[in-house]
This record gives structure tokens, C-alpha cells and sequence, in this order.
């Protein structure tokens, strides 16, 4: 029999698995405020909500991921590690099995919707790409590349006359 008062505090700790700064809170603390054991805790969670403690925790953070990702914000690694999920290919493979299409592909299909009338939507760029751009303007590569052309511009094999 559920009461009133386990009731309450099943819908205290269904908010506090659904917090995101809550995220790393193991699932017996959550069941030790909820005032159970955790095998107990999981048993009425999943009787009251139809999802284990786990399954809500991942939908609740791949929900938030999805909003994230339709905003715009940060690229799709960063929205993951935000998040809660320790790997971009773990939460890949979870937002492709909840809503049918990679974060990529959602992020695409949605931000060119989103523009304002007239605006180019912004450019998706790959984050190797990104980041190899980024390295390749560093001011240490700017400089050695320079020097590499210097250098070979006074090494004598470049002034040789031709016979």
C-alpha cells in the first residue's frame, strides 16, 4: 500500500534525480532521503512512475540535452559532458535510441529553423576541424612557420643561379 506520505517523498526524490546539479548523487542517497533502502526505493519508483530511478535520471538529462542542442548551445561533446554523461559516444548512442536521429543530425535539422528571416544560420563546423584551425593560428605555429619559410629563404641551395 502506498500512503500519502511515501507518495510525497517519491515525488521529493523524482525531482531531485530530474535536478541537473543534482546529477552526481548516487542512488542510495537519493533512497536514504526518500527514507528506503535502495532496492525498495527502485521497486515504488518504478511502480509509481514506470521507470526505474536510472531510466528517469538518463530521459531527464537527454531531454535537457535536446534543449541545449536546439539552442544552439556549445558544441554536441560539450552539451554531453553538461549533462552528466561521461562519454560523447555514450550519449550518442542514448539520444539516437530516444529520439531516432544522432544530436548532430538533430542540431542540423533544428537550427536552420531557429534563424531570424534574412540571417545566415551559423556555420556547424566539426570539432577536430575546429580545433586543428585553432592550433594551426596559434601564435607558436604562426611564429615557427615563419621562421621555416625564413630560414629557407636564406639557405643557400634557394640562390643558386641556374646554368
Amino acid at each position: 500500500m502506498l500512503t500519502r506520505g511515501m507518495r510525497l517523498r517519491l515525488h521529493r526524490a523524482r525531482q531531485l534525480l530530474a535536478d541537473p546539479d543534482a546529477s552526481q548523487l548516487a542512488l542510495a542517497d537519493v533512497a536514504a532521503q526518500a527514507g528506503m533502502s535502495p532496492f525498495h526505493f527502485i521497486r515504488r519508483f518504478a511502480a509509481v512512475f514506470g521507470d526505474t530511478p536510472h531510466q528517469y535520471r538518463i530521459r531527464m538529462r537527454l531531454e535537457r540535452a535536446r534543449q541545449l542542442l536546439a539552442l544552439g548551445e556549445g558544441s554536441v561533446t560539450q552539451v554531453a559532458l553538461s549533462v552528466g554523461f561521461e562519454s560523447p559516444a555514450g550519449f550518442s548512442t542514448a539520444f539516437c535510441r530516444r529520439f531516432g536521429e544522432p544530436p548532430s543530425a538533430f542540431r542540423r535539422r533544428l537550427l536552420p529553423a531557429l534563424a531570424a528571416p534574412g540571417r545566415m544560420p551559423p556555420l556547424l563546423v566539426p570539432g577536430c576541424l575546429a580545433l586543428m584551425t585553432a592550433a594551426w593560428s596559434s601564435p607558436q605555429f604562426l611564429q615557427s612557420a615563419s621562421e621555416r619559410s625564413a630560414a629557407q629563404c636564406r639557405s643557400p641551395s634557394h640562390h643558386r643561379s641556374k646554368p
